[in-house]
């Protein structure tokens, strides 16, 4: 499994000009044991730190609190997606906060101007507690979530689809048709001057050939749903629900089958390697279940929405993999369709199967 360079950024540097920022903000803070986890996405960046503040009553002790620096991509390096609106996030996050019970970061402040860090950030809270690794891949065993028992994975599970019930709770404009045209858009940047990808053009076609008759009132999407964005405490409930930036509008239906796609991704490479993964996990008939059961909504055209999560996840690795080309991190395959990781099954899917 490969990664692609997502910054150029000296760490020193960042924490010397936050350093500065903070002090402005709160005479005397100061940033301590700055540093940036390895096991994320190149979605920007994530920067961890201690905040340091003065005692109120004046002596020599500081009150340190948690946090989290969430930075715009470093334009230098390679970003995952055409643009990072930090503002649109931050706003996204104060919605959902006061309009439902989803538990998100506490956000302290949001900072628009690039001058001091060099790009827009904010700055949130730490939350404490256990997320399901990517790599590798929950579904290859010796983590938490693999060793949990069945009835905590179901536990799990049912608290992860109430998070999507409560998003969806929230109105949002735009719809289906709009969302399938960004999603085109970003294809078209993403080959420009490149290779097309024959079995993501093909897919594309067949959504129109099963566009739904009705595709629903248009709700808050999350745009990531994916369990590798939640921290979740001791008893398997999230505790802070994570990675706002793909966040937008549209049916209730892109949520739901963009969670069961990337677990059915995690499985596929399990079993390809000759691990049994977790085959009853996140089952897309039990999910649609809970989700009707907690909402009143019975989840529709299961086959668009499940080749639709297919297709922009293969837009995104596309992406990744021309990246890595750019970088110099991989060679470019004759056949650039062999960028798209799950390809056995977008085929077989756009096949109708």
């Amino acid at each position: 499994m490969t990664t692609v360079r997502t910054t150029t950024r000296d760490p020193e540097l960042l924490c010397r000009q936050l350093d500065h920022w903070l002090n402005a903000k709160h005479p005397g803070a100061r940033c301590r044991n700055v540093r940036v986890p390895a096991a994320v996405g190149p979605s920007g960046e994530t920067v961890l730190f201690d905040l340091a503040v003065p005692h109120p009553a004046g002596t020599a002790r500081q009150r340190v609190r948690p946090c989290v620096l969430r930075l715009a991509a470093d334009p230098e390096a390679s970003a995952a997606l055409p643009s990072y609106d930090m503002a649109a996030q931050y706003r996204t996050l104060q919605t959902v906060a006061a309009r439902t019970r989803v538990p998100v970061p506490e956000l302290l402040w949001l900072e628009p101007d690039p001058e001091p860090l060099g790009a827009p950030f904010f700055v949130m809270e730490r939350v404490d507690g256990r997320v399901p690794p990517d790599v590798m891949p929950y579904t290859y065993g010796s983590n938490w979530l693999f060793d949990a028992t069945e009835e905590e994975r179901a536990r799990l599970e049912r608290a992860t689809v109430d998070v999507l019930a409560q998003i969806h709770s929230v109105p949002a404009e735009g719809g289906l048709r709009e969302h399938v045209e960004a999603q085109r858009a970003f294809y078209a940047r993403v080959v420009e001057g490149r290779a097309p990808s024959p079995v993501i053009e093909r897919a594309f076609a067949r959504l129109a050939d099963i566009w739904p008759a009705d595709p629903g009132p248009s709700v808050l999407s999350w745009g990531d749903a994916h369990i590798g964005n939640i921290v979740y405490d001791a008893d398997f409930a999230p505790a802070a629900v994570l990675d706002w930036q793909m966040s937008g509008a549209g049916p209730r239906e892109l949520d739901l089958a963009w969670l069961v796609h990337r677990h059915r991704c995690f499985q596929e490479l399990a079993t390809a390697s000759g691990f049994p993964g977790l085959p009853g996990f996140l089952d897309g008939g039990r999910i649609a279940g809970i989700y009707a059961e907690l909402t009143g909504h019975t989840p529709r055209d299961p086959e668009f929405h499940t080749l639709y999560a297919a297709v922009r996840h293969a837009v995104l690795m596309l992406d990744e993999g021309y990246r890595q080309v750019a970088a110099g991190e991989r060679e470019l395959p004759a056949d650039p369709d062999e960028l798209v990781l799950h390809r056995g099954s977008l085929e077989a899917l756009t096949a109708g199967r």
